[in-house]
């Protein structure tokens, strides 16, 4: 275990620097208090354990059992609306988990790469798109269904370090998880419901179970913030290959999404396995489809031909001259916008990532001023997907959600974490019926600044109010994840 213990405390180091780092620029008072269990709940908390009441259980459905698809716009009219009712405190706890969740995205980011680099026995990442908050609603999930030890091993690994065994000083996990919600819904809220919705983020989670263990409602119920589509289902997981592909057919059918790196095998002996599926679309506005598809350079000797977009506008820019690199900053939305970062020599991708997936992406940022700008990207179809299992293995957290987990709030029986699958389908378009303005074009065309982004670059989509960054990727070859 010491392993694990030291991973946990560089997580703690490492996230109480980033919060000296934000407060360099005003007074930054962590509110953690906001996320723990008031003395209200925590009295009633102490009246429930001592009269120990029985929590009502579930058996799964099978799942050849018949399922509606997912109502996408659905799922969005739900966050806006609740996004709607926030209110200032509500509002500070998302900033709070999304600060979190950036720097758990971070540090499983760069895990990722190394792991994928290791993998390909490259230098680099092949590509690579992570949602640091479907991963950290993944594991805040997992706190919600704990017991200590595991429940204090998951709020350190989360970014709170418990001071003392006091019920006041620990995380409230449905607060963590409506936080989730309304970092969500602040992304994709766009004047309301009735409003045409450029952006889509649709979270969809798969409990899936061996025939006869039963789930405790309170749980699968308290997952509803974060994933408003909870799809409990049971199985025969005893034959691995046929258990993934009944899951990868049934999540398919569900969501209509196809997924790269679908589950490939069961782990023996699992009773319990937890698959989170993101999809997010963005249409991006004054922007349009090129007629032609044009050249994307994966190597200096290598090009493929992809679909590009293509827009002219005011948009925040910096260029550094120090690290050699451009970032450009799109806005999405009222409070969205997509971050993209080029290298000024594609070998040198690696390094800048390695600065930016790090806090050094935030306070980048700052630097950016207004600049006219035609801008040329790839239109972007990417699928990533990771077992969280294997990611914790290799940042030195192997027995986090292993078999010897106490997670009694989940279920009462044989319960054996298999795999926790984390999926993402990330979509970049034109917003089609919406197109450049003929000045617009003009200007464009004579005293704009041509960015083009024809070889390989990172981005990272971002959310001012909550200060979330919802998804980190790298693109080496737009072809390469569809």
């Amino acid at each position: 275990m010491a392993p694990a213990n030291v991973g946990l405390k560089a997580t703690i180091l490492c996230l109480l620097s980033l919060a000296s780092l934000a407060a360099g620029d005003r007074v930054y008072i962590h509110p953690f208090h906001l996320l723990f269990y008031s003395k209200s709940s925590c009295a009633q908390l102490e009246k429930t354990s001592v009269e120990m009441p029985t929590e009502p259980t579930f058996t799964p459905v099978p799942i050849q059992a018949k399922t509606s698809p997912v109502d996408e716009q659905a799922l969005r009219d739900q966050l806006v609306l609740a996004t709607e009712k926030l209110g200032a405190e509500d509002r500070l706890r998302a900033s709070e988990v999304g600060m979190m969740a950036n720097f758990m995205g971070f540090r499983m980011y760069k895990t990722l790469s190394e792991a994928q680099s290791g993998a390909s026995g490259a230098s680099g990442a092949s590509g690579a798109v992570l949602s640091p908050m479907a991963l950290f609603g993944t594991l805040a999930s997992f706190y919600l269904g704990a017991l200590d030890p595991t429940a204090s091993q998951l709020q350190a690994f989360l970014g709170v370090p418990g001071k003392d065994q006091d019920c006041t000083s620990r995380l409230d996990g449905h607060k963590v998880l409506s936080a989730l919600q309304a970092i969500q819904g602040l992304l994709v809220t766009q004047g309301g419901v009735s409003s045409q919705a450029r952006l889509l983020l649709s979270t969809v989670v798969g409990l899936f179970t061996a025939p006869g263990l039963r789930l405790k409602q309170p749980f699968v119920q308290g997952l509803a913030p974060f994933a408003p589509a909870v799809l409990p289902r049971s199985l025969d997981l005893s034959n691995p290959d046929l258990a993934a592909e009944k899951i990868n057919r049934f999540m398919q059918a569900v969501t209509g999404w196809r997924m790269k790196g679908p589950l490939v095998g069961v782990k023996a002996g699992s009773t319990l396995l937890f698959n989170t599926h993101v999809h997010f679309q963005g249409k991006m506005k004054g922007f349009s489809l090129l007629a032609e598809p044009q050249e994307f350079w994966v190597d200096n000797s290598t090009s493929v031909s992809v679909h590009v977009l293509s827009g002219t506008g005011t948009f925040q820019h910096w260029s550094d001259p120090q690290n050699n690199f451009s970032m450009t900053r799109v806005p999405m939305g009222e409070s969205a916008a997509l971050l993209l970062i080029q290298p000024s020599c594609p070998s040198d991708l690696d390094r800048v990532e390695a600065l930016a997936f790090h806090h050094d992406l935030l306070t980048w940022m700052k630097n950016l001023s207004p600049c006219t700008i035609r801008l040329t990207l790839p239109q972007l179809e990417l699928r990533g997907s990771y077992d969280l299992q294997v990611l914790l293995a290799q940042a030195k957290l192997p027995t986090l959600l292993s078999t010897e987990a106490t997670l009694g709030k989940i279920s009462d029986g044989n319960l054996r974490v298999g795999e926790v699958l984390n999926s993402v389908l990330f979509e970049l378009k034109a917003d089609e019926g919406v197109q450049p303005p003929e000045s617009a074009q003009q200007v464009g065309a004579t005293e704009a600044l041509e960015v083009t982004l024809s070889s390989p670059f990172l981005f990272a989509i971002h959310e001012r109010n909550s200060g979330a960054l919802h998804f980190l990727g790298r693109v080496d070859n737009p072809l390469s994840t569809v």
